[in-house]
């Protein structure tokens, strides 16, 4: 991916080896959810992943993550050094964010909207949030109370070790997805989905939210497609490293590897197919139109 040397977006907050501690916030409360919660890259790669950094039974984090009463206690793990104003990380999340900026700058001033830029927290443990707190065992994650995209930089090396996925735009595509739930928010999306949510049963929530976070996934690859028509960010191999990402954090795959089978109707953020399928999508038109996720008939 080609990205040195372009913009670099001044709304990034880095708080990495601060580690305030998690603790709850006005408007927060309870786990990863919609509306006034955070929208997490995946439920199930939370557990998978917080099972591999906390070392506990993956299901037993899909109950607490889903609003069960499970308990899991951990050590607090030792504070993290800040690293240097130099860190080559920050100036590329700082630019791939720009990019982002740019790119839902223009989408929604064609359409006589005005985008409001996101900022994005670095943060390494637990950082407090207006969702509640957060902790670097979810992954990447969008508060909507705040209007912020949160990332502990760890989660990259995680997608290197457990899913062998080594690619700037792969984990560029990581962050256009929870800009794509920025997008959501904005267009009144999330809030929508979290009402219709509350009237349904858990197999139709949940299928709800596959909708909303294929549609990030097809809002990234919207990203995607301006800003290499705009910048000439793609490289050879780009493309497929992302799409892999995106196989590789499918609901059906993600349950296979960490229970050896699936429930599809616990899915929340849809199969490896579908997230291909729509980030795919994305990419391949470059319109907003193209990813009403909603009325589709066949995910």
């Amino acid at each position: 991916m080609k990205w040195e040397g372009n913009r670099e977006s001044d709304n990034v907050e880095d708080r990495r080896g601060e580690n305030d501690g998690g603790g709850n916030s006005n408007g927060g409360g309870g786990g990863f959810g919609f509306g006034g919660r955070s929208i997490g890259i995946g439920t199930i790669v939370v557990a998978l992943l917080g099972s591999y950094v906390l070392d506990v039974n993956p299901l037993t984090l899909l109950n607490v993550l889903s609003g069960g009463s499970g308990q899991v206690s951990t050590q607090q793990t030792p504070q993290t050094p800040r690293p240097a104003a130099d860190d080559p990380m920050s100036h590329f999340v700082r630019t791939v964010l720009a990019d982002t900026e740019d790119t839902w700058g223009a989408l929604f001033k064609a359409e006589g909207g005005s985008y409001v830029r996101p900022k994005l927290r670095l943060y390494t443990g637990s950082t407090d949030t207006a969702c509640g707190p957060g902790q670097s065992a979810s992954g990447p994650f969008y508060c909507p109370a705040d209007q912020k995209v949160y990332l502990d930089l760890e989660f990259f090396q995680l997608m290197q070790d457990r899913f062998k996925v080594s690619s700037e735009f792969a984990e560029a595509y990581v962050i256009a997805h929870e800009v794509g739930h920025h997008v959501q928010n904005l267009l009144g999306l999330s809030e929508k989905v979290d009402r219709a949510r509350r009237t349904q049963s858990e197999r139709q929530a949940n299928a709800m939210s596959v909708r909303l976070e294929l549609q990030a996934d097809c809002f990234a690859g919207v990203w995607a497609y301006h800003a290499n028509l705009d910048r000439k960010i793609l490289e050879k191999g780009d493309v497929e490293a992302a799409l892999k990402a995106a196989s590789a954090i499918g609901d059906d795959a993600l349950q296979r590897q960490a229970q050896g089978h699936v429930v599809p109707d616990s899915f929340t953020h849809g199969t490896s197919e579908q997230r291909v399928r729509w980030f795919s999508r994305g990419i391949n038109s470059g319109q907003i139109a193209q990813c009403n996720t909603f009325e589709a008939r066949q995910l």
